[in-house]
C-alpha cells in the first residue's frame, strides 16, 4: 500500500476561514483536470485568523503536484485521522 501524503496551505488573517474554502475548490479542480487517484480535499478553521487547505495525493504523485501547487508544507497522511 502506497503512503499518502497531506499537503496543507496556510492561510492567515480576517478572510483565511473564507480564502481557505474557496482554494478547496480550485484543489478539486486540479484533481479532475489531472485525473488524481486521490479525491480527498478540505479545509479547516483553526482559530479566527487561521485557517488551512488541504489535499491528500500518493507520494508517487507528491512531487508532480507540490511543483505544480506549491503547498506551504506536507506531512504523511494517517487514514484514521481523516484531517
Amino acid at each position: 500500500m502506497m503512503r499518502k501524503i497531506k499537503l496543507i496551505w496556510d492561510f492567515r488573517g480576517e478572510v483565511a476561514a473564507k480564502t481557505a474554502e474557496h482554494h478547496e475548490i480550485h484543489l478539486k479542480e486540479f484533481i479532475e483536470v489531472e485525473k488524481l487517484e486521490v479525491n480527498l480535499t478540505g479545509f479547516e478553521i483553526l482559530n479566527d485568523m487561521y485557517a488551512i487547505a488541504f489535499m491528500v495525493v500518493e507520494e508517487k504523485d507528491m512531487i508532480a503536484v507540490r511543483d505544480a501547487l506549491k503547498p506551504h508544507r506536507g506531512e504523511v497522511f494517517e487514514e484514521n485521522s481523516k484531517k
